[in-house]
């Protein structure tokens, strides 16, 4: 950068040698220039008063022949007596005014007013020294300068005008362009609200046909059985779909078919009928006190539901007039438009959630061994197995199911592998079911085979700690891992070494393929950024993300053009890797300097933050959902290292609400979220 700042100042110095001696061969003005300015420079030098360096004011004369201003060798003398300049005896006695000096300098200062005054501090100076003017001359003058001021009047008039017109018109085109995209949006919360009405009608509508024939069974139970079957064919469909039907009742099916069975089993009528009833109210009482949660979720995050909604509505209103007429008939069938059935989508799924219940906890460690970080966490290809590692320097292999549904101490690994470094991330295989990856602080990736706990192939060409490693979904002998020593290295199990490498300029914190494609890996690095390579040619890359403030410490996809990254700037960002575009940034956890994971779904991430809690956000909103704080009761919540630890893995269960998360201390837990 320095020798680009030089390299951009030298030619126009050159330039501008060439320039004056071109000047110089033309007529030879330059130097004459040149010449008059150093006579008038050294001139003015002559001028100034040796004490003040200022023009001298009131010259005075000294017996040795050196002049200065009364003022200033007044009062030198006060306290030296002695001339300033060439240090020879001097008294106040020996001060004499310097007439032919004050007026050179008069001279002097009326020519430099002359070559740098304006005209009016001309004709100021002009009358300030007795200039003869007569009275005509005057008038004229004075008309002259009343129709220049007018004439400057109306033009600085009409100037401000034209700002204000423009400011006006500015603000005017804004304000409508806003009022029409208000108009627009009411409009769609029109349609919206009336889609909504008519489906919530139709499902009452059906609600109370379902409850009448209910309590006509209840009366006649002779007519029990075949009205029974003819319920489930007719009914059945309607409230099994009305789950997931927008705007239905998430349970309906469910609810009704428990007090369908209460019914059947009551002996007298009368006794089933009140037990059907308020069982009835019961389910209403819950679906009401539920409903009432939800709705406070939702004005809690009112601000970002809006934006969401108003996004997915006028991306569907951006498509072609072509199509919307086309898909016209859709709407009106269906009841719903894309846009408002995708937010119905988002808010069920949002609102459906709101704290993080444990099912399931186990220690990865000795509790009061120090080296009980868990830095990885992954599921196997079917979910029932998930590994475990970090910097004890073992890999091991926990039995879901088992830790799920046994005792807290009978959770026993049922795979340990023991490594000769810290590890620092995992990768299962997804076909290849008892195949795993690692990388570790020594730079050496393996692939095990949790079978045979032996090592399958050992890839030694990284010179600093491996951070990542993971497999590839579509080409499951491809796997690829990121460094300090600034390179990202594909491998194949087929083969000892490396196929590809790519050098970057900044340490490599993490990288992982895009699950559609095994020619596509997404790249996070120390630099900021998250570089997008297509391994068909990596020359550059396709696309460069920017938006983090440091290092980007986690990068995983949600789908084939959902990639989410995460950064010690204590933000999560979302990107579109198809259209290259940032799409939202989720903030509320704290990370600053640990990785603290990073897992993602199709609809939800979740990840670690430094105040020892997990957080989950959705994908549409900004803010969390939710979060757990780990605690132990073997660990006083008052003591100084319990403010230190944090979160170091996460990973989701699939698709599933149900997640594992581990921290510093070495605690694991299975999550699963809960209404």
């Amino acid at each position: 950068m320095v020798e680009s700042s030089i390299g951009g100042v030298v030619p126009a110095v050159k330039g501008e040698v060439m320039r004056r001696m071109g000047d110089k061969e033309e007529g030879g003005s330059v130097r004459d220039e040149e010449v008059g300015t150093v006579t008038e420079w050294e001139l003015d030098r002559e001028l100034l008063c040796p004490i003040c360096m200022q023009i001298i004011k009131d010259a005075f004369l000294t017996a040795c022949g050196h002049s200065f201003c009364y003022m200033c060798i007044v009062t030198h003398l006060h306290n030296k007596s002695d001339c300033p300049c060439c240090s020879h005896y001097l008294t106040t006695s020996q001060l004499y005014p310097n007439f032919l000096l004050d007026k050179l300098l008069k001279k002097t200062s009326a020519r430099q007013i002359s070559k740098t005054a304006s005209p009016v501090e001309q004709f100021r100076h002009s009358l300030e020294q007795g200039c003869e003017v007569s009275i005509k001359e005057l008038d004229a003058l004075l008309l002259m300068l009343s129709e220049k001021k007018r004439k400057l009047e109306q033009e600085e008039a009409e100037r401000n005008m034209q700002i204000l017109l423009d400011f006006l018109q500015m603000l005017r085109k804004q304000k409508v362009d806003e009022l029409n995209e208000v108009q627009h949006d009411l409009q769609y919360i029109k349609q919206d609200l009336n889609s909504v009405e008519r489906n919530r009608i139709d499902l009452y509508r059906a609600r109370d046909r379902y409850s009448m024939k209910l309590r006509m069974l209840a009366d006649d139970p002779i007519g029990k059985k075949p009205w029974s079957s003819s319920t489930d064919r007719n009914f059945g469909g309607l409230f099994s779909t009305s789950r997931n039907a927008p705007g239905g009742l998430p349970t309906g099916n469910l609810t009704y078919k428990k007090v369908d069975s209460k019914a059947q089993i009551g002996s007298p009528g009368p006794q089933r009928k009140d037990t059907s009833i308020s069982e009835l109210n019961s389910q209403h009482m819950s679906q009401s006190g539920l409903a009432v949660v939800r709705k406070k979720r939702v004005n809690a995050q009112f601000n970002d539901l809006q934006e969401c909604y108003l996004q997915k509505r006028r991306q569907l209103a951006n498509k072609s007039r072509v199509k919307e007429e086309k898909d016209a008939d859709v709407v009106q069938r269906e009841g719903y438009s894309e846009g408002l059935a995708d937010f119905q989508s988002v808010l069920s799924t949002f609102t459906r959630y709101s704290r993080l219940r444990v099912i399931a906890e186990l220690r990865h460690g000795d509790l009061f061994h120090s080296a009980n970080i868990v830095s990885s966490i992954e599921f196997d290809r079917d979910d029932e197995l998930f590994a475990t590692a970090g910097v004890s320097r073992r890999i091991k292999v926990f039995d879901f199911s088992s830790v799920v549904n046994e005792p807290a101490d009978a959770h026993c690994p049922v795979v340990e592998m023991s490594t000769r470094s810290k590890l620092s991330c995992l990768s299962w295989n997804k076909y290849t079911k008892n195949h795993i990856a690692s990388s570790d602080y020594d730079g050496i990736v393996t692939v095990w085979d949790v079978t045979t706990r032996q090592s399958v192939m050992e890839y030694e060409e990284h010179e600093k700690r491996a951070w990542s490693v993971d497999f590839s979904r579509t080409e499951p002998s491809m796997l690829v891992s990121g460094s300090d020593d600034c390179k990202v290295k594909v491998w194949c199990t087929k083969q000892e070494a490396s196929v590809l490498n790519i050098d970057m300029k900044a340490n490599i914190c993490c990288v992982k393929y895009n699950p559609g494609s095994s020619v596509h890996i997404a790249v996070g690095s120390a630099d900021h950024h998250i570089h997008y390579y297509d391994l068909r040619n990596t020359s550059q890359p396709v696309h460069i993300f920017s938006g983090h403030r440091k290092a980007v410490s986690y990068v995983k996809f949600l789908s084939n053009n959902e990639l989410a990254s995460a950064s010690t700037d204590s933000t999560l960002r979302l990107w579109d890797v198809k259209d290259n575009l940032p799409v939202r940034t989720l903030r509320g956890h704290t990370n600053e300097k640990n990785f603290v994971g990073l897992s993602v779904n199709n609809e939800f991430l979740s990840c670690g933050s430094e105040t020892n809690e997990v957080f989950v956000y959705h994908k549409a909103i900004s803010k969390p959902v939710t979060w757990h704080r780990f605690g132990s009761p073997d660990i006083d919540e008052t003591d100084e290292d319990a403010g230190s630890y944090f979160i170091s893995a996460v990973c989701w269960k699939s698709d599933s609400p149900t997640m594992l998360a581990a921290n510093s201390q070495g605690t694991i837990k299975v999550l699963v979220l809960a209404a």
